[in-house]
């Protein structure tokens, strides 16, 4: 396998990991919660969902092709309330992401040395595809971080609770 092939299966691995902490959240939440807000300069969970895919649809629509910041985008309104219901979020959020790992998945080996833009920045594809990579874990992290604060005590952990490291550990070692 090539070091290409490698990178581009390790992004779509890395990507499905986060997509599913989200996912995992959001399962754990109902609708009035995927919409709660913090305090007025935060973002609900419903707001970051709007944003992670306006973002994806407009960076990875035509990704080798266009500008990834596409003229028909409004990055402005994904931080405003759309008052979408849950049905209409995840559909969204489902519609991003297949856009995204649709077009991470079908690179070629020879697509990660090509430039692409980015409000007219060049980027070869590796650079552009590490910078969604850093980009959509900081607002899954912000969505785990907001799930864990709503459910509080009912939240259901999705990584190693505390203080289970050394028995997590056993069990990883023992599986081998």
């Amino acid at each position: 396998m090539s070091i290409e092939t490698a990178f581009i299966q390790s992004a779509v691995k890395r990507l499905h990991y986060y997509k599913e902490l989200a996912d995992k959240t959001f399962a754990q939440l109902n609708q009035d919660e995927l919409h709660y807000q913090p305090n007025e300069s935060s973002n609900s969970i419903a707001i970051i969902i709007q944003h992670m895919a306006g973002n994806m649809l407009s960076r990875w629509t035509g990704f080798l092709t266009s500008d990834g910041e596409k003229d028909w985008r409004n990055r402005d309104t994904e931080f405003e309330e759309q008052h979408m219901n849950r049905e209409q979020l995840m559909a969204f959020w489902e519609k991003g992401w297949a856009c995204c790992l649709d077009a991470i998945g079908s690179l070629q080996d020879e697509d990660l040395s090509k430039t692409i833009y980015i409000r007219g920045e060049g980027l070869i594809v590796v650079d552009a595809i590490n910078r969604q990579l850093a980009h959509y874990p900081y607002h899954v992290g912000q969505i785990v971080y907001l799930g864990r604060m709503i459910r509080n005590h009912d939240w259901q952990n999705l990584s190693i609770p505390k203080g289970q490291s050394d028995h997590f550990n056993k069990e990883m070692r023992e599986k081998k």
